[in-house]
C-alpha cells in the first residue's frame, strides 16, 4: 500500500494549488487529501478536518501530514490527539516545507517507500537552497 499525504494549509487555494503541481509529477499517483481553510472558505484550519482528512485516507501504508503554517501544526497536533489509536500509530507529521516537503514526500511515495522514508524524504527538503 501506498503512503498517502494530508496537505494541512490556511488557504485552500493554496493546498488545492499544490495538490494539482503533485498530480502532474511523473509517476504521481500518491493518495493526497486536502485539509484546508475554514468551512465558509475563510482562512484557517480545523484539527476535525485533518483527522478526517487522515481518516479519508486509511492509513494503510501511513500518512504523512504537511503544514503550510506553525498554526496548521498545532492543529495537526491535535488531529493527532483525536485519532484512534491504531491509526495514529501510522501517522507522522513533518517538519518541512510545504511545498518542497510535499513534492519531495510524493517523489519518495511514488516510489515505493515506507513511511519513514517519506517522511525523511520529506523533512530533507528543510535545508534546500534554491540559489547557489
Amino acid at each position: 500500500m501506498s503512503v498517502g499525504l494530508v496537505l494541512v494549509s490556511h488557504s485552500r487555494d493554496l493546498a488545492e494549488g499544490l495538490r494539482e503541481v503533485l498530480e502532474g509529477l511523473p509517476g504521481a499517483g500518491v493518495p493526497l487529501a486536502v485539509a484546508a481553510g475554514g468551512p465558509d472558505g475563510e482562512l484557517g484550519t480545523s484539527a476535525l478536518a485533518i483527522a478526517g482528512a487522515v481518516e479519508s485516507l486509511g492509513a494503510g501504508g501511513g500518512v504523512v501530514i504537511l503544514a503550510d503554517l506553525g498554526s496548521g501544526v498545532l492543529s495537526a497536533e491535535t488531529a493527532l490527539e483525536q485519532l484512534d489509536p491504531s491509526l495514529r500509530d501510522r501517522v507522522h507529521l513533518a517538519d518541512a516545507p510545504f511545498v518542497e516537503g510535499a513534492v519531495a514526500a510524493v517523489r519518495a511515495a511514488a516510489a515505493g517507500a515506507d513511511v519513514s522514508a517519506v517522511l525523511a524524504a520529506a523533512e530533507a527538503t528543510r535545508g534546500v537552497r534554491k540559489l547557489g
